[in-house]
């Protein structure tokens, strides 16, 4: 198969996006022609053809749409790259963090604070379903995804995992709620309850505890959103399932109190990276003070 040409590629890469080669040609400000035989070189040397006609438009055959979503990654990496090398020696610098929407807003902080207010560092922060970041982290639109959720990695995988910290979790509730305290069965058997919904790994890892003592909780609510989990408590729903660092302020301020620690049950807060020619060295920083990699 002879060499690919990157040009005839940028040029494939716009055909499959206006979806007619007419329209394609004048946005490229090419004619008609020139380019059909451009794409027809890009044909050749794949050895199979990338589109089929269909009406007056062009459909992407499979083969097109395998190579189609290669010239999406390859050009990303070119722009990615160009952008890392346009920066060195800038006096500011861009970290783009991806978290997951449910994740603790406190850790999310705690782990970016030695990089707030760094005049040399513009943080840009998005959440997201745990997909959705993923998904942001193969195309390099993040340099790193906060979670407590582990990725599924394979032998093939370019994603690093990195252990940031792993938090207790515990009833917490209204000082009237708690009132004089009790033993952890009798709290977890008698007060109503706000659980983290059943997908998480602290709800599975609760309700394997209720029943090693032998109880049936009763359900206030379900929340499958610490920053909701957190309001829910601090209007005396009930007694919440959830690691103290969620209402760590509260909790300073005695609006909300520690009924019992839950043994054997702890969050455990993840950053989960690709592997990258150029990294973000100001991510670097952060994981070498804060996190280890796990295999």
């Amino acid at each position: 198969m002879a060499g690919i040409n990157l040009h005839h590629l940028r040029l494939f890469q716009a055909i499959a996006r206006h979806g007619t080669l007419t329209g394609a040609a004048r946005l490229l400000r090419l004619s008609p022609p020139a380019l059909s035989a451009q794409l027809r070189s890009l044909e050749e040397a794949l050895g199979h053809p990338l589109f089929e006609r269909r009406g007056r438009g062009l459909v992407l055959t499979e083969a097109g749409r395998i190579a189609l979503d290669h010239a999406d990654t390859i050009f990303r990496t070119a722009d990615d790259l160009a952008a890392t090398l346009r920066e060195t020696g800038r006096a500011r610098r861009a970290l783009r963090v991806g978290a997951l929407a449910t994740l603790s807003r406190n850790f999310q902080l705690q782990f970016l604070r030695p990089v707030i207010g760094r005049a040399d560092v513009e943080v840009i922060l998005r959440s997201g379903s745990q997909g959705e970041l993923m998904q942001g982290l193969e195309a390099l639109a993040h340099d790193v995804v906060l979670t407590n959720l582990a990725p599924a990695r394979d032998a093939g995988s370019r994603l690093m995992v990195w252990r940031l910290a792993a938090q207790p979790v515990s009833l917490i509730g209204t000082p009237a709620r708690v009132g004089a305290g009790g033993t952890l069965a009798s709290l977890i058997g008698a007060a109503p309850l706000i659980l983290p919904t059943a997908e998480t790994a602290i709800r599975a890892a609760f309700d394997a505890l209720a029943a090693r003592l032998g109880v049936v909780p009763r359900i206030a609510a379900e929340v499958d959103d610490m920053a909701m989990l957190r309001l829910f408590v601090r209007e005396d729903a009930g007694l919440a399932v959830i690691p103290p660092i969620v209402v760590r302020d509260e909790m300073a301020a005695g609006t909300l109190v520690e009924a019992g620690r839950l043994p054997g049950i702890e969050e455990t807060f993840l950053a989960v990276t690709l592997e990258r020619r150029f990294p973000n060295p100001v991510l670097g920083a952060l994981l070498a003070a804060d996190g280890r990699a796990l295999a």
